[in-house]
């Protein structure tokens, strides 16, 4: 939950008028006491389906052999990701540059691209072991996605949620205060948010257990709103 916070403003708004202010401002008037007020809402929803990235790279001793050496890990790559019926596969155009020489190493072209998509949750140890174990492929986090089609279901859940949370906080404050009527003003929103990223990595003993989609961090939407209440 995110930090709460109050703010009371004894104090009458005055009509927004007058030249020169933009149409878009909206008119406020309160003869009471303003009382603002932060609600906040989080909802754990099903996973979907898997996001992942990952960074391919491969040298040469020129710029030439390095993209060609890149273009045939490419190969590799696409060819492991379309048997695991990836989807909105996107692969990045490729970079390059140079790695001076070294007392043990000499000077070399190092290429670089960005791939990414979409996979089924049942598909992440095949790729970890079969994708993530090709040469030059580096696996960055693997995170989790719930079904689009309920998203404005879990946004309506959440704008119930957070104004409910705002509206107890702003009574509570009337009520300590002896006013007993609350008007709610205006309504600020915040943007929400997923972050529940995995980290996918290799395992070197096949024996062991493989990862499992039902250990990950399901997704999380989280939402904020800042409301005005005019008290009296």
């Amino acid at each position: 939950m995110a930090r709460r916070c109050l703010w009371l403003v004894p104090l009458v708004l005055p009509l927004l008028a007058g030249p020169g202010l933009a149409q878009s401002q909206v008119q406020l008037s309160c003869s009471g006491t303003l009382v603002e007020a932060r609600g906040s809402s989080e909802l754990k929803r099903t996973t979907q389906r898997l996001r992942f990235s990952l960074a391919l790279e491969a040298e040469g001793a020129d710029s030439d052999r390095a993209l060609a050496s890149l273009q045939r890990r490419l190969a590799a790559v696409r060819s492991g990701l379309q048997a695991l019926q990836v989807s909105d596969l996107q692969v990045t155009s490729p970079s390059t540059w140079k790695r001076p020489a070294s007392r043990d190493a000499p000077e070399l072209v190092q290429a670089n691209l960005q791939v990414s998509g979409q996979l089924a949750p049942a598909r992440l140890q095949a790729l970890v072991r079969q994708v993530g174990g090709l040469p030059g492929v580096r696996l960055a986090p693997v995170a989790t996605e719930a079904d689009a089609a309920g998203d404005r279901s879990a946004r309506r859940q959440l704008l119930r949620a957070a104004y409910q949370d705002a509206q107890q906080q702003a009574q509570d404050v009337a009520a300590a205060m002896g006013l007993g009527q609350l008007q709610p003003l205006e309504v600020l929103l915040d943007g929400g948010s997923r972050p529940v990223p995995m980290r996918a990595m290799a395992m070197a003993d096949a024996a062991v257990p493989p990862f499992d989609p039902g250990e990950l961090a399901g997704p999380i939407d989280r939402l904020s709103l800042q409301v005005r209440f005019c008290a009296r």
